[in-house]
């Protein structure tokens, strides 16, 4: 995603670097301090990390992270109801959109008034290094992006030393109907690289809607997400009801599919996860 190629040659013979986004689009290095507007939550955090807070102009309502940060940051609508009037008034130099999250609509809309439109689009989590070189790279912050990629390494290190056993999870994320993940999904890794293999196998589609009845037998444990769909102990207790030998919980849907910087605390949270629930079975059992 974020490779950097040599696109030109100033006529002083210098290289000047382009880095690649997600569908190839070539971005320059800044030279003069960026107007950004991000439409993705996990990508405002990202910047924020990256020593950027200064130079975003412009957030969705669902960038919430660093909560103290983004308060002074205005609002632009949501992911998918970008007001374009308010991002024109702000007068961005880039705009930080994502393919799963933001519209090819809103894409193209933003192309027609801001200078530079970066697509994201992580497939799972060790697309995350090369997100934090890209931005790292076009934003003139490689320094803070090394020490994300080094942070993010040793930890993914850590995580696969540990993982020593497989199950099958499934992981929902709505209710009526009731929504899983494929795992052709940045959830669905994540959740691999800790040993845990979502339930369906396969699917025509990255989230298919299923019947509770019909996953008996089929999973070692069902996982609740705190988002999208905002689960909560009554919906524990009904998926304990329809499922009644299989073990439940809730988890923290943030941690699991942001990515970002967010995913080395994921990678963390998510390990520390796994351990306490296997020990818990394991108690169980016993």
């Amino acid at each position: 995603m974020s490779a950097a190629s040599t696109a030109a040659t100033c006529d002083d013979a210098r290289p000047v670097i382009a880095y690649l986004d997600a569908i190839g689009g070539a971005h320059p290095r800044v030279t003069a301090p960026p107007r950004i507007v991000s439409l993705v939550p996990s990508i405002t955090e990202l910047l924020c990390d990256l020593d950027l807070a200064g130079m975003l102009v412009g957030r969705t309502g669902f960038c919430i992270h660093p909560r103290e940060t983004v308060k002074r940051i205005p609002k632009i609508g949501g992911t998918k109801d970008v007001d374009l009037d308010a991002v024109r008034r702000l007068a961005p130099t880039h705009a930080i959109v994502n393919v799963d999250e933001n519209t090819r609509e809103t894409a193209d809309a933003l192309r027609t008034c801001v200078p530079h439109v970066i697509v994201t689009h992580p497939l799972g989590p060790l697309d995350n290094p090369s997100l934090f070189r890209l931005l790292g790279g076009i934003f003139d912050r490689e320094a803070a992006a090394d020490a994300l990629c080094a942070a993010f390494e040793s930890t993914l290190a850590d995580v696969r030393d540990r993982c020593d056993a497989r199950e099958r999870v499934l992981y929902l994320i709505w209710r009526d109907p009731w929504m899983t993940v494929s795992r052709n999904t940045y959830i669905s890794r994540m959740l691999a690289l800790h040993g845990w293999d979502t339930w369906p196998v396969t699917s025509a589609q990255r989230y298919p809607t299923l019947a509770l009845e019909d996953v008996r037998g089929g999973v070692d444990r069902v996982l609740l997400s705190s988002e999208p769909y905002p689960f909560r102990s009554k919906h524990l207790l009904e998926v304990q009801r329809l499922l009644p030998r299989v073990p439940v919980a809730m988890i923290d849907g943030e941690m699991v599919s942001w990515y970002g910087s967010r995913a080395i605390a994921g990678l963390r949270y998510l390990g520390d996860f796994v351990r306490r629930a296997r020990e818990t079975v394991q108690t169980l059992d016993h």
